[in-house]
């Protein structure tokens, strides 16, 4: 535009200020309304600083420049609880309010075709650009306030994990400032990205703790919310503590963290399963052990050292042969079906275990033990 434009529209378009705001109130329902308090004064000053601003950038190529005031409309339309839709629309209204006034004005007539269209072009341009502004502050509002919210459910995740645990009105004052009610039920569920797995499951909160994040999952009466949860996954290894009230949290807490690593290790799926979610509760045994590897690790290595001492196949043979007889309670021909041999050659092999393990196969402590040492560090069902 010719650098002398925006002067001289200027006294042309007094009154434009107050022509803007009648329409937009008159043509957008949300704005139909007293322009007093907050809201009216940041209508009237943002059409006003808007119109000044619009004359002074005709002729001259500069930025923007300000745009707080359009970045707090955005803003306050977040905090009384409105989208941008209002707001859109009232610049909207207010741009072509100011084109009919402008392309009215004895300036306008003075221009040629091409400067009246650029000067449209530079009405609906700038429009734009405060557009965006609003948007971008609405969106700033959004994500502090999301922020906040999000830091106020990672510290209820962090109360409800604690042990000894938090009193019951702690808990309530800091479940009432994240906007959570706490559910009767709740599930522990331990899982990478904690906070997006929530954003995708109802009346979940979660916090992205280190060194893996933990999410609580309101459990309700009704089946079906398990499937939930493995959807709300969407492929992720995750494992689930044990459902509980919540003031026994940090149990599905620290169960559901402890199993964590085995999972990730593998140690908790059965051979060849490709499921991607666990419950803790289905592997206490492994978690038993898991516990206290170094008496793990004794136990093992008394219990099985006769086997041990044996030349590596004959061993294999044996440890392959005693699993399957104990898995199948002493029964010779079950366990002779579990490895696809005779009865008579685990008859065979049987005879061989009891003269290296002495009296052991007949102690039930001893059994036990045998048992409990040929399924550490492997999954259990």
């Amino acid at each position: 535009m010719p650098d002398w434009v925006g002067a001289a529209l200027r006294p042309e378009l007094e009154g434009a200020t107050d022509d803007i705001i009648t329409a937009v109130r008159a043509e957008v329902p949300d704005y139909a309304r007293p322009l007093t308090g907050r809201f009216g004064m940041r209508i009237t000053e943002g059409v006003s600083a808007a119109l000044g601003q619009f004359l002074d950038l005709l002729g001259r190529d500069e930025p923007l420049g300000d745009d707080r005031v359009y970045r707090a409309l955005g803003l306050l339309e977040h905090r009384e609880g409105r989208t941008l839709a209002a707001l859109q629309s009232a610049y909207q209204v207010g741009a072509r309010t100011l084109w009919r006034r402008m392309s009215s004005t004895t300036t306008a007539r003075t221009l040629g075709p091409e400067a009246i269209f650029s000067l449209a072009e530079a009405v609906f341009g700038y429009i734009e650009r405060l557009s965006a502004a609003s948007v971008a502050g609405w969106a700033d509002e959004e994500a502090n306030r999301a922020g906040s919210l999000q830091a106020r459910r990672h510290a209820l995740v962090e109360v409800l994990a604690r042990f000894p645990p938090a009193s019951a009105i702690e808990v309530e004052r800091v479940a009432a400032a994240a906007g959570w009610p706490l559910p009767p039920r709740l599930a522990a569920l331990v899982v990478d990205e904690a906070v997006a797995v929530a954003s995708r499951l109802p009346t979940t909160i979660a916090a992205d703790l280190d060194p893996v994040g933990v999410a609580l999952v309101a459990v309700p009466d009704r089946t079906g919310w398990l499937d939930r949860v493995r959807t709300g996954l969407a492929g992720r290894t995750a494992v689930l503590g044990p459902v509980v009230e919540p003031g026994q949290a940090h149990r599905s807490i620290a169960r559901a963290r402890a199993a964590w690593p085995l999972h990730q290790a593998g140690l908790l799926q059965q051979p060849g399963s490709t499921e991607n979610l666990v419950r803790a509760e289905e592997h206490l045994l492994t978690l038993l052990l898991a516990a206290e590897p170094e008496l793990t690790a004794d136990l093992c290595g008394r219990a099985l050292a006769p086997l041990r001492a044996m030349p590596e196949g004959a061993a294999g043979r044996a440890e392959e042969t005693l699993r399957a007889w104990l898995d199948a309670h002493g029964d010779v021909t079950a366990a002779a079906a579990t490895l696809h041999v005779h009865p008579q050659t685990v008859r065979y092999r049987l005879a061989g275990l009891r003269e290296a393990l002495g009296g052991a196969l007949d102690d039930p402590d001893q059994r036990l033990e045998l048992t409990i040492a040929l399924r550490a560090g492997r999954p259990t069902s």
